[in-house]
């Protein structure tokens, strides 16, 4: 019994570095851009940039777009209704992140509300 608990524990943490690097590679994202001289030369550049990681948003958290996915204002919540969507109190206005909608507070920035799904 003992041998098979350490086998289990052995094996556990063997594994924790593979899945913690499989989700660090999901986070980069890297942009090549190839340039040609006149004279003939190729120049090519590449950038790899580090991503935050994509948020469930939920009530009372502090709303911050840079976690947010396809981040947008939606100007006119009315062009929505069909989505589910409906006239924020004064003070709150809605977002998309992702397939989400995102009820905010102006000021400060607090999650008031989340429509899951909302844009599928």
């Amino acid at each position: 019994m003992k041998k098979m608990i350490i086998a289990l524990l052995a094996t556990a943490a063997a594994a924790s570095p593979i899945a913690a690097t499989s989700a660090d590679a999901q986070q980069r994202q890297t942009t090549t851009v190839v340039r040609e001289r006149p004279n003939g030369t190729v120049v090519t550049k590449r950038t790899t940039v580090d991503r935050p990681a994509d948020r469930r948003w939920a009530r009372g958290q502090r709303f911050d777009r840079r976690y947010a996915q396809n981040y947008r204002e939606l100007g006119d919540w009315r062009a929505y209704r069909a989505r589910r969507l409906y006239a924020p109190p004064r003070g709150y206005h809605w977002v998309r992140s992702g397939n989400d909608a995102v009820l905010v507070a102006s000021r400060g920035g607090i999650v008031g509300a989340v429509l899951s799904g909302a844009f599928n």
